[in-house]
């Protein structure tokens, strides 16, 4: 930790992970999943896939809400807002504070999201179509459809009585929450925030990307020569963000510290990221998080697997660390891209990186494009063991939104 960042108010730490992911339900089952390289997708199964050329998903199979929430009816929420309630809910478990102290103190629930509650848009805009416009809409149906209702479930389902915030700045949008929730705490409005992403699959989304040619004929390959796009996904991650003296007061487990953020928007086109602002991004979160490139020992890559983003992601990256990265990799090689969740899961996968010390690896790459650079090394295959002390978590959006966020391996 920097004197930069402690001078800046309170320390604060992750002690309690959830993730709802097609690599399985919960922390423990997700981390195990991207050590061992082992991919989570398969053909689509949450809408009607006819017609389409490339109908693969990363979707989340086995999921059975009410197994998970315990505060709420399911019957509430749309998709995304069940993923974010039950990862919150794994998080709280994960970090062995009572809900009910929990529920006392000022907790926040901040979670970001690109799509909001898609599936329920799409019902009723079927309804629209087939029952004749507006009479024929379900009210209860309408009722869900409001995106600020995935910050919303958590604090229901926790009985939060803090702020409650849904940011939609797409597939950045969790690098926003998490941030948001490391200034809420830091700062003392806070003190506990659950922060982190969700997103639920859906047609539209899917065919978007298809109709932009971005999807991946197979698996999306990231930093591959021949790599060819993404593969849509969905699923939830939640982060427990504490003061680090209330963590070590209750003798929590402290996955790592929350160093910085750093935020940037070009807004130059709507679809092409920009090499330019993106190194401005990683300055930024550099130095709110005092430290040097020198310092960072592991990336947690966008690492959509597109040509366009690959490209630029590591032409930025060289450009801030003198063309000397660190190890970089992208676990959407086998989540897929979770959309407003992905980023949320970066910070899950950097969070247990630091805590057990490994690397995530880049599971599908078969060879890397050497016009990304000499020497990049994304962790081919399988996990790497090693003691990263600095993990940096980027989060790249449409639109021209950047964020990244930096954590830090603690010790007692």
């Amino acid at each position: 930790m920097s004197d930069k960042a402690a001078d800046a108010g309170r320390r604060v730490v992750v002690t309690g992970l959830g993730a709802v992911s097609g690599l399985g339900l919960g922390a423990r089952a997700f981390t195990a999943a991207i050590r061992a390289g082992r991919g989570g997708i398969g053909p689509v199964e949450q809408f009607d896939a006819t017609g389409f050329e490339r109908s693969l998903a990363g979707e989340v199979r086995g999921f059975h809400p009410e197994m998970h929430l315990r505060g709420t009816d399911p019957a509430r929420w749309g998709r995304s807002g069940r993923f974010a309630a039950a990862a919150a809910r794994m998080a709280v478990l994960d970090a062995g504070i009572d809900q009910r102290e929990l529920s006392a103190l000022r907790t926040a629930s901040c979670f970001g999201t690109t799509n909001g509650e898609s599936q329920v848009v799409e019902r009723l805009t079927e309804r629209w179509v087939t029952d004749g416009g507006l009479a024929g809409l379900d009210p209860v149906l309408a009722g869900q459809a409001d995106a600020g209702r995935i910050a919303a479930a958590v604090s229901a389902e926790l009985d939060l009585s803090g702020e409650a915030l849904t940011f939609g700045t797409a597939c950045a949008a969790s690098n926003y929450a998490i941030g948001y929730g490391f200034d809420l705490i830091r700062t003392g409005e806070a003190d506990a925030v659950l922060c982190g992403g969700a997103d639920a699959s859906n047609r539209a989304t899917h065919a978007g990307f298809h109709r932009l040619g971005a999807l991946a004929a197979d698996v999306p390959r990231p930093f591959d020569e021949r790599r060819d796009g993404i593969v849509t996904s969905e699923g939830g991650a939640a982060l427990l963000l504490e003061p680090l003296d209330a963590a070590l007061a209750r003798g929590a487990r402290v996955y790592a510290e929350v160093l910085g953020y750093g935020m940037t928007c070009d807004a130059r086109h709507m679809t092409n990221p920009d090499a330019v602002s993106i190194a401005e991004c990683i300055r930024r979160a550099h130095h709110n998080a005092g430290v040097k490139p020198g310092d960072v020992d592991y990336i947690c890559a966008h690492g959509t697997g597109t040509r366009a983003n690959d490209a630029t992601e590591t032409a930025a990256v060289r450009e801030v660390f003198n063309d000397s990265p660190p190890p970089i990799s992208s676990i959407k090689s086998m989540l897929g891209h979770t959309m407003g969740a992905a980023a949320g899961f970066g910070a899950l996968a950097c969070c247990a990186a630091l805590f057990e010390g490994f690397l995530p690896p880049t599971a599908t790459v078969r060879q890397v494009d050497s016009a990304l650079g000499p020497d990049l090394d994304c962790v081919p295959g399988q996990a790497r063991a090693a003691r990263p002390r600095v993990a940096q978590n980027h989060g790249f959006a449409f639109g021209g939104n950047n964020a990244v966020t930096m954590f830090g391996g603690f010790s007692r």
